[in-house]
Parts: structure tokens; sequence; C-alpha cells
């Protein structure tokens, strides 16, 4: 019988910080991660392009390019998670990466648990969008085909603008969506300022899929930024 073949999962951590480069690539390397460096915005889009890394790990602050510019750049041809690593906290900062491509935004100084904890969740959930058309999440069943969810194996009922915004949520499972990217994606390009529609929505949505509203587990707030789905 042939030995499963495991796959190592290849992380690219950009960063013009030797110390910084040095202690991640310790880190994802003792947790069985294939790790490869870049200290600048052109390395790293190269590195990228050569490696076909699974998961970027980018600082926005590059002696060449920002980090906006490399994601923007890398999103135009790779859809590989992008997860931030910046001094920058501002609100608006996260927003500005997220709303370009980024995945998730961890700010220094940060907890390697942390960083470990969500290198791991945007890994798993990519491979999860890759497999089937139905998406499981604890007890939540999204079926993508018959565009039915159930709740412990119970249908409930959804407007097509509520299935259209938990789908969505749903395929970027992991990923953290803003405010901005959710209203373009199920109300279109000229609704991005209506919040409003969107808060009201997502606690119907809760009402509907949640165990207990008050303190969901699938539909995660991200304060002042969007919302997160696990």
């Amino acid at each position: 019988m042939m030995a499963m073949e495991i796959k190592i999962a290849r992380i690219l951590i950009v960063d013009d910080e030797p110390q910084m480069r040095r202690l991640l690539k310790v880190a994802l390397t003792a947790y069985g991660y294939s790790v490869s460096e870049a200290a600048t915005g052109q390395e790293g889009m190269e590195q990228a392009a050569l490696l076909g890394p699974d998961l970027i790990v980018l600082d926005l602050t590059l002696p060449d390019l920002d980090g906006l510019e490399v994601i923007k750049r890398l999103r135009e041809w790779t859809q590989a998670p992008v997860i931030i690593l910046s001094v920058r906290e501002q609100e608006g900062d996260k927003i500005t990466a997220l709303d370009a491509g980024a995945n998730d935004y961890v700010t220094k100084p940060f907890g390697m648990g942390e960083l470990l904890a969500r290198i791991r969740n945007a890994l798993r959930h990519v491979e999860n969008a890759e497999t089937e058309p139905i998406l499981s999440f604890g007890d939540l069943t999204l079926d993508l085909t018959q565009r039915l969810a159930s709740v412990s194996g119970k249908e409930i009922r959804l407007t097509p603008t509520e299935y259209k915004l938990l789908k969505t949520l749903a395929v970027n499972s992991g990923k953290v969506l803003t405010h901005t990217q959710l209203l373009r994606m199920v109300w279109g390009s000229s609704c991005t300022e209506e919040v409003h529609y969107l808060r009201v929505f997502v606690k119907r949505l809760r009402n509907k899929i949640e165990q207990n509203p008050s303190h969901p587990v699938h539909i995660i707030t991200e304060p002042c930024v969007g919302y997160r789905f696990l």
C-alpha cells in the first residue's frame, strides 16, 4: 500500500525587518510549514510568482512598494490568502488593506499563537472552498447547488437577499469582509455607503442561523470593519 502524501503548506513572508523574518521562519518551520522570505515588495511578488505559496504574510511598510500596492498586484493573478502583519493599527488602514484584497490583519506586536491560529484558519477555509458544493459549519449547512440552508438538519427559509448574503459570507469563510465589500457583492456598487442595509440583514440572518443571536458563532463582527464567517 502506498503511503498517503502529506502536503506541506508553503508560506511566503514579505517583511523588510531581518529579525522579524527570522522569528517567523523559525516559528513557522517548527510547526511544519515550508517558509520562504522576501525583503521588498518587488522580491515578494517575484517569489510569489515563482513558488506559488499557499499563504502570504505581508508587511505594509516596505522599502520599495507600499504593501497595499503589493496586494493589488497579487490579486491580479492569485487568490492565495494574504495576512497583513503591520504596526499600522488604525481602523482606516485595516479597512483599506482588506478592501484591497487581504484576508486578515494582525497588528504588531502580536502573539505567535494568534498568528498561527489565523494561518491555520485561512488555510483550512481555502481547502474547504475547493472541495464540495455543500458547505458545513457546525450545525449549519449550505447547499450551493440546491440553494438551501439548514440548521441541525432543518431547512430554514431565506429571502433571495438573505441567501445571497449568507452565501457570500460562507464561500469567503475565515476571511474578514469589510462593509464596503459585502455591500458591493450583495447589493451592487451603487449601495456601498448603505451600511444600515447590511446591519439589518445580518441581524435577520443571525436570528435564523444562530442558536443565540446575541452571542453569534457563525457571523462574527469585526468592530468598525466588517464581518467574518466561521
